[in-house]
C-alpha cells in the first residue's frame, strides 16, 4: 500500500505562504529564514515557487527525486520545483493546455539553474525513443551554447545570464518533445567594450583563448594572454570554480550536438577572435590643409590581422574608420572623423558585430531544434529573464530592464486573478472582486505611444537640431510633471524642487518595486544604437557569409535612407509580444531569491531577502491569493487526511467523498463562513480553519498511536504468557523426575543413617555397662580421698577467720580517726563556699549575656535605633553603656565610607539644619533635595561662555533668581553667581553683568519665617555696593543659596560671619528710601503661589499661601 504524504506533514516553519499567520513582511522573512536554515530553499505562494540560492549543491535533484515527484499531485509533496515542472507538463499533456514557466530574480538568484533543473525534469519524465532522445538532447545542450556566448562574470553573480531567454518547448500529442524556438532579448552588448571593476566580459573570450588548441589560436591570430586585449578586463580573469579551457571543450561539443557545421564553429570563432582584435585598435589625430583633425589608426597590424579573419580589404575598412558619409536623397556628403569619433565608430562596430552574432546563433539553434512536423503543437514556454535592477548609478539599460518587469508584473497579477476567478467558477464558488495594486498607470508612463517615455525619447533621437540627453530631460519635465508617478529635480511640480537625493540630471520613477533613480547620460546614445553606414557596407564587403547576413544593410543595391529603429522601439515590440505570447498560456511562476551577496552558503542577510520579496510583489501576491479561499484541496485527499477526526468517517467512508467531507465538518463544528464546497474541491477561508484540522489530526494521530501501542503490546504480553506456560509444563515434568530421585535417594540414605545409628546405641550400651562396673571398683578408693581433703579444708577454714578477726580491729579505728578528721574540716567549708559559688554564678551569667547580645546585634545603619532587651536588672548600666558605645562606633564605621565631596555635602546640609530648622517653613521640602550648586551649566553652556570668563574665583553655586521691582512687586529673571569672594547678578537672556558684590559689602540677609523664596541682600553703610541699595530676590533654592553664603563667612579669616535674621516684616534700603517688606497669610489672586504687591511708597505686601 503506498504512504501518502502531504505539504503539511513534517513542515519547517510554513511550506505555503498563504497559511502564514499573522501575514507580515516580517513573518514572511523569518519562515524563509527558518527553512533556509534546514536547507528547504523552496516555498510555495499557492502555485507559486519561491527558490532561495543555497550557494551548495543539495542532494534533492537525483533520479529518485525525479520519480518522487513524478505523476504526484503539487501540495501532495514537499514543495520543490519539479512539483511545479511536473504540474505544468501533466497540464499540457493531459488537459491540452500550453504552459509557460516565468523564472524571475536578480542577478544570482538562481534563474538560470532554475531553467535547467526544470527542462532537464521534463526531459526525464517524458517519452523515450531514438528521435525523442535526440530532440531533448538538443534542448538541453542549446544551454551551454548561449550561456558561453551570452552569460558573464559579474559582482554578483560568476555566471549571470547577460540577456533575457524565451524558449518554447514543442511537444505532441503523447507529451514527448518535438523541438523548440528561443527567443533573446536585449543583450547587453556594453560588456563587449566595457566592464565594470570586479566583472569579466562574455565567457567565449576566456574560453576561447584558455581551452583552443596553438593550431586553432595560430589559425584566429590569437594568443592566450589576456593583457594583450583591451576588451578584456584582467583583475577578473580567472575564477574560482571556473574551469574555461573544459567549459570551452563543453560548447564545442554542444555546437556539434545541436547541429552546427564545421565551418559555421570556424566562422563563429573567426567573428569572436575580429572582435578581440578590434578592441587592440587605436587612433591619433591628423591635421589636415582644410584645418579639420582627421583620425589615423596608429597599429595597422591588428587591423591587417582582423581584415584577413574577416576577408575585407583593409584600405576599406581603413577608410571606414576615417570617413563617414551621409547621405539625403539624392546627396552625399562625407566628413572626416576626429578621434573620440573613431574611437565610438570602433566600439559600435564591435558591439554590433557581437550582438548580431549572437541573434545569428539563436537564430541557428532555433533551426537546428525546430520540430519538423507541421502539426497542432502543444507548447510549453520558459521565460528566464533579468529582474529587477536598482543600482547606484541606473542607466538606459537598467530602464528597459524595469519596464520589462513591470509588464511582467502586471502579467502576474492579471494571470493569479484570472486564474483564481477561472477555478472559482469550475468549482462554482461565488467570485468576489479583489482589491490590489494596479501597475497599469506606470507601465503606461513609460510606453504610451504619444507622452510615454520611450516615444518622447524615441522623438528626440529623431527630430533635428542639437539633440541631448538634457533636451531629453527637459521634454520629461514638461511632458510627465503632474505624473505621480514620475520625480524630478527641474519639473514643474514644487514639491521636488528642494529635494537634494535627486540630482538635476537625473529623474525618479515610482515603480511597483520601489523607486528607480535614473541618470539620464546616455540615454540618448543607448537608444540611437547609431552605426555608421560606412561601417555596415565596409562589413558587407566581406568575403566571409556570415558577415554579409549579419550586415544586410550594408547591401548597396539595397540602400534605405530610413533611419534604422531605436534600441527602445525594438525592445518595446518584442516585450509586447511577449506578453501576448504570455497570455494565450497558463502562467507558472518561479520567483528566485538570493540570501547573500557574498555568493556564500548559510548565510542569511534579512534586509537583501526583504528587498527582493517587495520588488517581486511577493506579498502582494500572497494578499491576492488570501483574498477569497487561502486553501483549497480535493475531497478524496482531504477525507483521506482527516477521516480519524470523526467516528461516521473513521476507518473507512462507504458514499462519496463529498458526503464525507460534509459529515466531517459538521461533526468538528466549523463555521460555515469558514468553508465552501466547489465541484470537486472543499475550499478552506481562513488558515486558522487548516491549522485547526491540523492540530486535531495530530492529537487524534496521538490517539491512535496510544491505541496501536496499547493492542500490540496486549498482543505481545499474551503472546509471551502463553510461552511462560508451555515452558512452565516442561519444566513441571522434569522437575517432578528430579524431585522423585532426590526423594528416593534421600529415603535410602536415611535408612543406612537409621542402622548406623541403631548399632552404634547398642555399642554405646555395652560400653556405658563395662565403665559402670569399673567406677564401683574405684569409687571406695575416690570416697576416702574426698574425706581426708574435706578435714584438711576444715582446719584452713578456721585458721584464715582468726586472721581475719584481727585485720578487723585495725580497719575499724582507722574509720573512726577519718570520721574525726572530716567532722572538723566541714566547719572550715561552710565560712567560705558561698563566695566562691556567687563568683561563679555571676560569670556564667555575664558570659551568657555577651553571647545573647552577638547573636541580637542591630544593623550597621546609624539610623538604626533598635537595641536588643536588657536581661537582667543588675545590668542595666553596662546595657546602657555598650549601646552607646556600639552607636559611637557603628557612627565612625559610616562616617568612614564618605568621600570628601559627600562630606561637604552633609555638612551644608548640617548648616541649614542649625539656621532654618523649626524657624522657617520652606526649610523641610528642601531637606530631601540635594544641593547641586551649578543649575544652569554654566561652564558648559555656551550661552555663558562670556559670563563665565568673567568670574576669577570658581563658582559656589549658579541659578536664576528673581529681582523684586519696589515700584510694582514684580520679578525680573537674573543670574544669581556666588563665589568665595563676590556675588554676581546678570541678565538671563544676554548675560551681561547688571550688579557685582563683594562678600565684604554684605552685611546680613532677611528671611521670613513663611514657605516663601523671599531674601533681602543688605549692603553695609558707606560700602561702594551700597550706592543702588539692598537687592530683594526670590528663589526656589532659598536654603542653600543662604546656607552656601553663611558658610563662606564661617570659614573666612578675614571676613566676619554674615547675620541671618529670620523674621515676617524686615527693613530693605532701595537707594535713599527704606522700605517695609511684610509677609502675611492668605490666597493669592494668581492662584497657590507666593504674590507681591505695592501698598505704599514704604510697604511691601508678600501674600503666602497658608500651609
Amino acid at each position: 500500500m503506498e504512504v501518502k504524504t502531504s505539504l503539511l506533514d513534517n513542515m519547517i516553519g510554513v511550506g505555503d505562504m498563504v497559511l502564514i499567520e499573522p501575514l507580515s513582511e516580517d513573518t514572511f522573512i523569518e519562515n524563509l529564514r527558518k527553512r533556509f536554515d534546514h536547507n528547504e530553499i523552496y516555498t510555495y505562494i499557492g502555485s507559486v515557487v519561491i527558490s532561495m540560492n543555497p550557494y551548495k549543491s543539495l542532494p534533492i535533484y537525483t533520479a529518485e527525486k525525479v520519480e518522487e515527484y513524478r505523476n504526484r499531485n503539487f501540495y501532495e509533496l514537499s514543495p520543490h520545483i519539479y512539483a511545479l515542472a511536473d504540474e505544468a507538463y501533466r497540464s499540457l499533456r493531459d488537459q491540452d493546455k500550453d504552459q509557460c514557466i516565468l523564472i524571475t530574480g536578480e542577478s544570482g538568484a538562481g534563474k538560470t539553474e532554475a531553467s535547467k533543473f526544470v527542462m532537464s525534469y521534463v526531459a526525464a519524465v517524458c517519452g523515450k525513443g531514438q528521435e525523442v532522445n535526440k530532440v531533448k538532447e538538443q534542448l538541453l545542450q542549446s544551454n551551454p551554447v548561449l550561456e558561453a556566448f551570452g552569460n558573464a562574470k559579474t559582482v554578483r553573480n560568476d555566471n549571470s545570464s547577460r540577456f533575457g531567454k524565451y524558449m518554447d518547448i514543442e511537444f505532441d500529442f503523447k507529451g514527448d518533445p518535438l523541438g523548440g524556438v528561443i527567443s533573446n532579448y536585449l543583450l547587453e552588448k556594453s560588456r563587449v567594450v566595457k566592464q565594470p571593476r570586479g566583472e569579466r566580459n562574455f565567457h567565449i573570450f576566456y574560453q576561447l583563448l584558455s581551452g583552443a588548441s596553438d593550431d586553432t589560436l595560430q589559425k584566429l591570430k590569437l594568443d592566450r594572454d589576456f593583457s594583450k586585449y583591451n576588451y578584456l578586463s584582467l583583475d577578473s580573469a580567472t575564477v574560482n570554480g571556473l574551469d574555461d579551457a573544459a567549459s570551452f571543450r563543453t560548447v564545442r561539443n554542444a555546437m556539434q550536438i545541436v547541429g552546427f557545421m564545421e565551418d559555421e564553429v570556424q566562422s563563429v570563432l573567426e567573428l569572436v577572435a575580429a572582435v578581440l582584435k578590434l578592441g587592440n585598435l587605436e587612433f591619433k589625430p591628423e591635421s589636415r590643409c582644410n584645418g579639420f583633425d582627421e583620425s589615423r589608426i596608429k597599429d595597422k597590424n591588428d587591423l591587417k590581422e582582423m581584415c584577413e579573419l574577416l576577408g575585407i580589404e583593409q584600405s576599406v575598412l581603413e577608410r571606414a574608420f576615417s570617413y563617414r558619409t551621409v547621405e539625403a536623397k539624392m546627396e552625399k556628403v562625407s566628413t572626416t572623423l576626429n578621434v573620440a569619433q573613431a574611437y565610438y565608430a570602433r566600439d559600435a562596430l564591435a558591439k554590433n558585430l557581437y550582438s548580431r552574432l549572437f541573434s545569428w546563433l539563436v537564430n541557428r539553434i532555433n533551426e537546428s531544434i525546430k520540430a519538423q512536423t507541421k502539426s497542432r503543437k502543444k507548447v510549453m514556454g520558459v521565460l528566464d529573464i533579468y529582474g529587477f535592477e536598482i543600482f547606484e548609478d541606473n542607466s538606459f539599460e537598467q530602464f528597459i530592464i524595469n519596464y520589462c518587469n513591470e509588464k511582467l508584473q502586471q502579467i502576474f497579477i492579471e494571470l493569479t486573478l484570472r486564474e483564481e476567478q477561472e477555478e472559482y467558477i469550475r468549482e462554482g464558488i461565488e467570485w468576489t472582486n479583489i482589491e490590489y495594486f494596479n501597475n497599469a498607470i506606470i507601465c503606461d508612463l513609460i510606453e504610451n505611444n504619444k507622452n510615454g517615455i520611450l516615444a518622447m525619447l524615441d522623438e528626440e533621437c529623431l527630430r533635428p537640431g542639437t539633440v541631448t540627453d538634457e533636451t531629453f530631460l527637459d521634454k520629461l519635465n514638461t511632458v510627465c510633471a503632474e505624473h505621480q508617478h514620475f520625480e524630478s529635480r527641474q519639473s514643474k511640480n514644487s514639491k521636488f524642487l528642494t529635494d537634494h537625493s535627486l540630482p538635476h540630471n537625473c529623474f525618479r520613477i515610482q515603480h511597483y518595486a520601489g523607486k528607480v533613480l535614473y541618470r539620464v547620460e546616455g540615454f540618448v546614445d543607448k537608444n540611437n544604437d547609431l552605426l555608421y553606414r560606412d561601417l555596415s557596407q565596409a562589413m558587407y564587403k566581406a568575403n566571409q557569409s556570415l558577415i554579409k547576413i549579419l550586415f544586410p544593410e550594408g547591401n548597396p543595391a539595397k540602400v534605405n535612407l530610413k533611419r534604422p529603429p531605436t534600441a527602445g522601439f525594438q525592445f518595446r515590440a518584442s516585450v509586447g509580444t511577449l506578453m501576448k505570447n504570455l497570455l494565450t498560456k497558463n502562467p507558472n511562476y518561479i520567483r528566485c531569491i538570493k540570501p547573500n551577496d557574498k555568493k556564500a552558503a548559510h548565510i542569511f542577510t534579512d534586509s537583501l531577502v526583504c528587498h527582493q520579496v517587495r520588488y517581486l510583489g511577493l506579498m502582494e501576491n500572497v494578499r491576492v491569493r488570501r483574498a477569497g479561499y487561502a486553501f483549497r484541496q480535493a475531497y478524496e485527499p482531504c477525507l483521506e487526511r482527516y477521516k480519524m477526526l470523526c467516528k461516521q468517517t473513521w476507518p473507512h467512508w462507504k458514499g462519496p467523498a463529498r458526503e464525507g467531507v460534509e459529515v466531517l465538518l459538521k461533526n468538528l463544528q466549523v463555521p460555515a463562513e469558514e468553508f465552501a464546497y466547489g465541484r470537486s474541491k472543499i475550499f478552506i477561508r481562513n488558515p486558522r480553519t487548516l491549522f485547526f484540522l491540523e492540530e486535531k489530526r495530530r492529537q487524534c494521530l496521538e490517539d491512535l498511536a496510544t491505541l496501536i501501542q496499547k493492542i500490540y503490546r496486549g498482543w505481545k504480553s499474551r503472546t509471551h504468557f502463553l510461552l511462560l506456560k508451555k515452558s512452565q509444563v516442561v519444566v513441571a515434568a522434569w522437575y517432578r523426575r528430579f524431585a522423585q530421585q532426590k526423594k528416593y535417594q534421600n529415603i535410602r540414605s536415611s535408612a543406612l543413617v537409621v542402622q548406623s545409628f541403631i548399632r552404634g546405641w547398642k555399642a554405646r550400651k555395652l560400653l556405658r555397662e563395662l565403665k559402670h562396673k569399673k567406677r564401683c571398683e574405684e569409687a571406695v578408693t575416690t570416697i576416702s580421698a574426698y574425706w581426708h581433703g574435706t578435714q584438711a579444708r576444715w582446719e584452713l577454714r578456721r585458721l584464715k577467720e582468726e586472721a581475719r578477726n584481727k585485720h578487723a580491729v585495725s580497719v575499724i579505728w582507722a574509720a573512726w580517726l577519718g570520721t574525726k578528721v572530716r567532722r572538723d574540716y566541714r566547719k572550715f567549708f561552710r565560712a567560705n563556699a558561698g563566695k566562691k559559688i556567687y563568683d561563679f554564678t555571676i560569670q556564667r551569667i555575664m558570659q551568657k549575656y555577651f553571647i545573647g547580645l552577638k547573636k541580637t546585634m542591630p544593623s550597621m545603619s546609624p539610623v538604626d535605633k533598635s537595641w536588643p532587651a536588657r536581661p537582667y536588672g543588675f545590668l542595666d548600666g553596662t546595657h546602657q553603656e555598650l549601646r552607646r558605645v556600639f552607636h559611637l562606633w557603628r557612627c565612625k564605621k559610616y562616617r568612614g565610607q564618605f568621600t570628601e565631596e559627600k562630606k561637604a555635602t552633609y555638612e551644608e546640609k548640617l548648616a541649614a539644619s542649625e539656621l532654618f530648622k523649626d524657624k522657617k517653613a520652606l526649610y523641610p521640602s528642601s531637606v530631601g533635595q540635594p544641593f547641586k550648586g551649578d543649575y544652569v551649566e554654566i561652564t558648559k553652556n555656551p550661552k555663558y561662555q562670556k559670563l563665565n570668563s568673567l568670574v576669577e574665583d570658581k563658582v559656589l553655586l549658579a541659578d536664576v533668581v528673581s529681582k523684586i521691582n519696589r515700584a510694582n512687586g514684580k520679578g525680573a529673571p537674573r543670574i544669581f553667581l556666588l563665589t568665595k569672594k563676590s556675588l554676581v547678578l546678570a541678565d538671563q537672556k544676554t548675560g551681561q553683568v547688571k550688579a557685582s558684590v563683594p562678600l565684604l559689602d554684605l552685611s546680613s540677609v532677611s528671611v521670613s519665617t513663611q514657605s516663601d523664596g523671599f531674601f533681602a541682600l543688605k549692603l553695609k553703610e558707606g560700602s561702594t555696593s551700597a550706592a543702588k541699595g539692598d537687592f530683594l530676590l526670590s528663589s526656589d533654592r532659598l536654603i542653600e543659596i543662604i546656607t552656601k553664603l553663611h558658610r563662606i563667612g564661617a570659614t573666612s579669616a578675614d571676613r566676619n560671619q554674615i547675620n541671618i535674621d529670620i523674621s515676617d516684616e524686615f527693613l530693605v534700603q532701595f537707594k535713599q528710601d527704606k522700605v517695609c517688606v511684610k509677609f502675611i497669610q492668605g490666597t493669592p489672586k494668581n492662584g497657590n503661589g507666593v504674590a507681591c504687591k505695592r501698598k505704599n511708597n514704604r510697604l511691601l505686601e508678600v501674600s503666602v499661601p497658608s500651609p
